[in-house]
């Protein structure tokens, strides 16, 4: 734990990275979905602008000739990165309060209703708006339990609580990722179908044209483009998922141990720390 007067004032409202952007900010790690899609979009148009632009190869006509599909997947891809890259971003503020101490730095400290002032106190210093921080929101409402009611026995049970809610919205952030991790394959295999289709049309069409095998042969080029496209879509679409879910996975093992972090530091910052006084226990009797 680092001293606080070692560390610089936090805030949720500057610091926050979509807020730096003047976008409106999701709460915690949460994200501003559209912006992140409106972003994804951008560098979709860039990316397709830069591979018209290069010599054909095996990648250039995977991405151009291919079907709409592809493009469909592509801007899904970026959409996803776009959201993992600002949680990050967004979770490393978070992580930053772990390194402030949350209650005055007296050893003998106790926390009680009489002294629950002066957490809220020590809190507002250590940030702007503490209350945009999860492990100082915590805090904060099992402070105010502890100062409007006097009573510390249900302060852990408060915390626990409010832990169990903070993780299950950070599930919910991830909702939209788990959807587009469903719909990236799928419309590979969409443009597997289409391929197919198209293969299967262009064959019978060259069947029915064409009477020598000489002729069949020479016109089989169409039939394989169609095979390249069903064929080619459902590959691209599976790397993209892959990237996204590895990247996604460790997003959320990080998430997941952050919240860990801050249930172990409200245990030893706050419920370590309190004392029922004999006046609140004849209160709570």
């Amino acid at each position: 734990m680092v001293e606080r007067q070692d560390l610089p004032p936090l805030s949720g409202y500057r610091q926050d990275p979509e807020r730096r952007l003047g976008i409106p900010a999701g709460n915690a790690t949460a994200v501003n979905h559209w912006f992140c899609g409106l972003v994804a979009l951008v560098l979709t148009v860039l990316l397709y602008v830069v591979v018209f632009w290069l010599p054909s190869n095996f990648f250039t006509r995977m991405l151009l000739d291919r079907g709409p599909t592809q493009h469909a997947a592509v801007f899904l891809g970026f959409w996803c990165a776009m959201i993992l890259i600002i949680k990050r971003s967004k979770l490393q503020l978070q992580s930053r309060a772990l390194n402030y101490s949350a209650v005055p730095d007296q050893h003998d400290f106790v926390l009680s209703s009489q002294t629950a002032d002066q957490v809220v106190s020590q809190l507002h210093q250590i940030a702007e708006d503490p209350e945009r921080f999860v492990v100082f929101n915590r805090i904060l409402i099992a402070i105010s339990n502890l100062k409007n009611l006097g009573r510390v026995s249900d302060v852990d049970e408060i915390l626990r609580s409010v832990g169990e809610r903070d993780e299950s919205a950070h599930e919910t952030t991830f909702a939209l990722l788990n959807g587009f991790l469903w719909a990236i394959p799928v419309l590979g295999f969409i443009g597997t179908v289409l391929g197919l289709s198209t293969s299967i049309a262009t064959f019978s069409e060259l069947l029915e044209s064409q009477k020598d095998v000489n002729g069949i042969v020479n016109s089989l080029k169409a039939v394989t483009a169609g095979l390249s496209t069903a064929f080619e879509t459902t590959l691209l679409a599976l790397v993209i998922a892959l990237v996204i879910q590895l990247w996604m996975t460790a997003q959320k093992t990080a998430e997941e141990k952050f919240l860990d972090g801050c249930s172990d530091y409200c245990l030893k910052q706050i419920v370590s720390r309190i004392k029922i006084l004999p006046f609140e226990q004849s209160r709570e009797a």
